[in-house]
């Protein structure tokens, strides 16, 4: 059955492992025709560059063809059609809608107006569930588990939506969080408040050193996001506070590995690339067959049906 992703926070832990295994598949073999014939429909309101072409990829090896547009002005919306017009049509054309739009809800609205399935590749400070789908593929690809796992996130935890539904996520998983961000950037009181409320653990730092984060399974890096600031000034102050260098790493764990969603500004040295630590480019990759998994159950299409697909294109 077609079905939209607006929010993680739906997900029950056994749909969560489920697609990560339909991943998994898709990663053995990520060229097949399980959707030829179909068309999906990319609506970036906002620019992007990983997460547009890698839906783009995933629904070109998948078979499908692709339509949509990368810039709004290009759009009717610059004539005054509403967001509801947009998908009304749209929803005309394609099997499945891949949308982010720089307001929060925006998903949602859209996936209750849309007469195909919509998923949310971003909205304002708000979601990103199919980053934390890749996310999550990465962290349990690296540490052999999702369980009792301790946590950095590092940078805009105020407004880095990839945290907010990371945390969502691993609330099924017992993990031990840490929260290092400037006053200005700290994580919300709700997302606190949330932690609270599932007896989910979690510890809050301003200092950034390798002391602070010896104990860290997964280290979690964020940009500071100039857009998402209406004072530059506040920008200007804390966008600097937190840079990992590679000789902030001496005490980390063995298995420690360094995620971030991408793009970087400074927050992480060019030093660290070699780091045996660092895998945010393998995390980037790991997005493909996150989202042809995302698009093949948005579809419908089940693990048993991948599994049992012939069309596999070597």
């Amino acid at each position: 059955m077609a079905e939209s992703l607006v929010t993680i926070a739906n997900l029950t832990r056994e749909k969560i492992d489920y697609l990560l295994e339909m991943a998994q598949e898709f990663e053995k073999h990520p060229n097949r025709k399980l959707l030829d014939g179909r068309v999906v429909a990319t609506l970036f309101f906002e620019p992007s560059t990983r997460t547009r072409l890698s839906f783009e990829t995933a629904a070109s090896r998948l078979g499908a063809r692709v339509i949509g547009f990368t810039d709004p002005k290009v759009t009717s919306s610059t004539k005054g059609e509403t967001l509801k017009d947009t998908i009304m049509m749209v929803g005309n054309y394609a099997d499945i809608i891949v949308m982010r739009h720089y307001l929060e809800g925006a998903a949602r609205y859209a996936a209750e107006v849309s007469p195909v399935p919509v998923v949310n590749a971003g909205d304002g400070a708000n979601q990103h569930p199919t980053q934390t789908m890749l996310d999550l593929y990465s962290i349990k690809k690296t540490q052999g588990t999702l369980e009792n796992l301790n946590i950095y996130m590092v940078g805009d935890l105020k407004y880095g939506r990839t945290v907010h539904s990371l945390l969502q996520a691993m609330r099924h998983y017992n993990p031990t969080f840490h929260f290092i961000a400037p006053r200005e950037l700290a994580m919300p009181e709700e997302y606190k408040l949330y932690c609270d409320a599932r007896g989910i653990k979690y510890v809050e730092h301003e200092d950034f050193n390798e002391d602070v984060i010896s104990g860290a399974d997964i280290l979690y890096m964020t940009r500071v996001q100039r857009e998402r600031f209406t004072d530059l000034m506040e920008y200007e102050r804390v966008k600097d506070v937190y840079i990992l260098r590679e000789n902030m790493l001496a005490k980390a764990k063995e298995n420690m590995r360094i995620l971030h969603p991408l793009p970087r500004v400074n927050e992480i040295a060019y030093d660290v690339d070699a780091s045996p630590h660092a895998y945010y480019f393998e995390q980037a990759r790991n997005g493909l067959y996150a989202r042809e998994a995302i698009l093949c159950n948005a579809l419908g299409i089940t693990l048993d049906e991948v599994r049992a697909d012939q069309t596999i294109i070597l």
